[in-house]
């Protein structure tokens, strides 16, 4: 038993809760509880210091935790539980996934023991490797132009969505910053118009790209035909009927992208909104941007991470499987 002449967690008792089986049919758990209550992770959340999001996440991964730990009558878990815990998460999630998971518990277990509150058993534990490898595809100047060609239409919907669509493309944007985006961002800085954006994990819109002119024209066709607005009123307002005006949501921009793809013709699990920001990246770098400049582009921290972009392209440019061939399949004589 943990102690830290704080608190000692002595006490088992059980909390019985309502959840439902894969078939929908209702079943009851009897959680046993020791130093893992509610009161102990409400109290972490709001140690986090961290975006509202973040505490989120890691709330819906602590969530998931606890039901586990539930499941197998776990009311104090050991560090070959969480081990155990994890092997689990390797089996049913993606190694995303289970990162962020396993980063959370370590989190929570880092805190608890800096409390005196319970052991950090989750010191040092790994979540998943991650490939650096990137799962969605760029697409190339054809295939681009072919998806905006699916967009052109003269009504407020195909306007916004060829505005969308071409902001994403020319500026490396994650949906996030569309979605966050708002009118009152469209600014002039030199001779340019650019859009302040909200990276990820940034509190505020320190950054910003760059509109070109074919660019400007198709946003200011689509808000000039969408009428007035105020500065805090979203870029990317929804049409829908229960939230006209509103702001889109990430899952809306991303129906929004993946439904352009499919009139061009390309209906691939490997493309999806994402795929815009690898195709800014590719575009850039094959029309004589340097590195550093597609780093500064899509705000990477970590060149290495822009590296990666620079590695598929030599990759598609490495004629090694032809000469091999070329030489055991030529013809004698």
């Amino acid at each position: 038993m943990y102690t830290d002449n704080k608190q000692q967690l002595s006490t088992l008792y059980y909390v019985y809760i309502i959840c439902y089986d894969e078939e929908g049919f209702p079943m009851g758990i009897l959680i046993p509880q020791t130093g893992l209550t509610d009161d102990l992770f409400a109290r972490f959340a709001q140690y986090l210091d961290a975006s509202p999001r973040t505490v989120d996440t890691y709330a819906r991964a602590l969530k998931q935790f606890r039901l586990w730990l539930a499941t197998q009558g776990i009311g104090s878990p050991t560090r070959a539980d969480v081990l155990r815990y994890r092997d689990s998460l390797r089996q049913t999630r993606k190694p995303a996934t289970t990162q962020l998971y396993m980063a959370a518990i370590r989190q929570f277990f880092r805190w608890t023991e800096q409390e005196g509150l319970y052991p950090d058993i989750a010191a040092h534990l790994k979540g998943a490797k991650i490939s650096r490898e990137h799962k969605k595809d760029a697409l190339t100047p054809a295939q681009m132009q072919a998806v905006l060609g699916a967009l052109s239409g003269h009504d407020l919907m195909s306007r916004r969505d060829f505005a969308l669509v071409s902001v994403a493309v020319t500026g490396g944007l994650r949906t996030v910053e569309l979605v966050r985006a708002d009118v009152g961002d469209l600014r002039n800085r030199g001779e340019h118009t650019v859009l302040y954006i909200q990276g990820k994990g940034q509190m505020e819109k320190a950054d910003y790209v760059k509109l070109p002119f074919p660019v400007l024209e198709a946003v200011n066709a689509y808000l000039t035909m969408r009428g007035k607005t105020r500065p805090e009123d979203a870029l990317f307002a929804s049409l829908s009927h229960r939230n006209g005006g509103g702001r889109l949501t990430t899952r809306s921009v991303s129906r929004i992208v993946k439904t352009a793809f499919r009139r061009a013709g390309w209906d691939s699990d490997r493309l999806t909104a994402h795929s815009l920001r690898h195709t800014a990246a590719t575009l850039n770098l094959l029309g004589g941007g340097s590195l550093e400049e597609t780093q500064q582009l899509l705000r990477h921290s970590d060149i290495n991470t822009t590296m990666v972009y620079l590695h598929h392209l030599e990759r598609e440019n490495n004629q090694s499987e032809e000469r091999i061939a070329g030489v055991i399949f030529q013809k004698k004589g």
